[in-house]
């Protein structure tokens, strides 16, 4: 289901073979040097995994998420992603911000995909093909806590795995607000899963594992929305408000009233303006609008063509909720 490129990419990462550390099979550290192993495992990995942890710019709040090949694959959780083909920012560590757009979500499980448009050569990290973690073994949680702060970067939380099931991981790592879709790692520092609910309690948090992005792979890629929810919503064709009553004239489309604090209003449309083209598809009278938004969804970024003056302008926005 993995494409050779993303397998070759990621096998790239990491010159060392993966090691069956032995203190992921004891119930606690015993002596000194358990707790030295551990650091050590710890401190081999962290400086890479923490420059491939990403903050993920939502516009109106930010989570986290994880570079997992060079020209910029994104896991992250589907209700940190906002949808399927949604335009995002992703910005890295040093504060570069860059743009990028999601790919396809599960709903049910929350795993999602987003991909770096800006062409370049990106750090990241291996992910866990083999499906090793289990019950006991160490990992530890990065993201970006509360929002992104180039000064003190991802937040580490070590801890323990400490409940297993087919599509999620439970942790003692406490994650908060902000963390959402940020990466689970083992102490190989191979991604084994991507954080998702935060929970009241220091053994309550979640992640969806590596597996479920496997699994469903090709789909993520392609784009695809899977499952009803709870983490994501399918969109609603036809739901998609614009916010302006307009006329049809020799001239066209033209604009004869705003919906106060509406989108169209907001992205800088004036009475008066004809509109020409809605989403990259002209259009000459109402009925062609009406026809056009019955395809669109609440909350999809469009691109409003319009000739105010004899003069051609672009403007975008999101579509609110009919």
């Amino acid at each position: 289901m993995i494409t050779a490129s993303v397998i070759a990419s990621g096998a790239s990462a990491w010159a060392e073979p993966v090691e069956d550390y032995y203190f992921n099979y004891r119930k606690a550290p015993e002596n000194l040097e358990d707790l030295k192993a551990i650091q050590s495992a710890l401190q081999t990995h962290l400086e890479r995994a923490r420059a491939a942890t990403v903050s993920i710019d939502l516009g109106e709040g930010f989570g986290s998420g994880v570079i997992i090949s060079e020209d910029g694959l994104v896991m992250t959780a589907a209700h940190v992603s906002g949808g399927v083909d949604k335009e995002l920012t992703i910005i890295l560590n040093d504060g570069t911000r860059l743009a990028a757009k999601s790919l396809g979500l599960v709903s049910t499980t929350d795993s999602a995909l987003v991909k770096i448009t800006e062409e370049g050569k990106y750090p990241f990290v291996n992910y866990d093909k083999d499906d090793r973690t289990r019950l006991g073994h160490w990992v530890f949680a990065l993201g970006h806590s509360g929002g992104f702060d180039q000064e003190r970067g991802p937040v580490l939380r070590l801890g323990r795995v400490v409940g297993f099931s087919d599509t999620t991981l439970q942790t003692d790592c406490k994650v908060i607000g902000g963390d959402s879709g940020g990466p689970l790692f083992d102490l190989n520092g191979q991604v084994v899963a991507i954080n998702s609910r935060v929970q009241m309690t220091m053994e309550q948090n979640m992640h969806v594992p590596v597996r479920d992005f496997i699994r469903n792979w090709d789909e993520l890629m392609a784009g695809e929305f899977i499952g009803d929810g709870p983490f994501a919503q399918r969109p609603e064709r036809g739901n998609g408000f614009v916010g302006v009553l307009t006329e049809d004239s020799d001239a066209g489309i033209r604009v004869v009233q705003l919906e106060t604090d509406g989108p169209a209003e907001r992205a800088g449309v004036e009475v008066g303006d004809i509109i020409v083209k809605l989403a990259d598809i002209e259009v000459a009278n109402k009925d062609e609008l009406r026809a056009v938004l019955a395809e669109l969804s609440a909350k999809d970024e469009v691109k409003l063509v319009v000739e105010r003056n004899g003069e051609i302008l672009q403007l975008e926005f999101e579509l609110d909720v009919r």
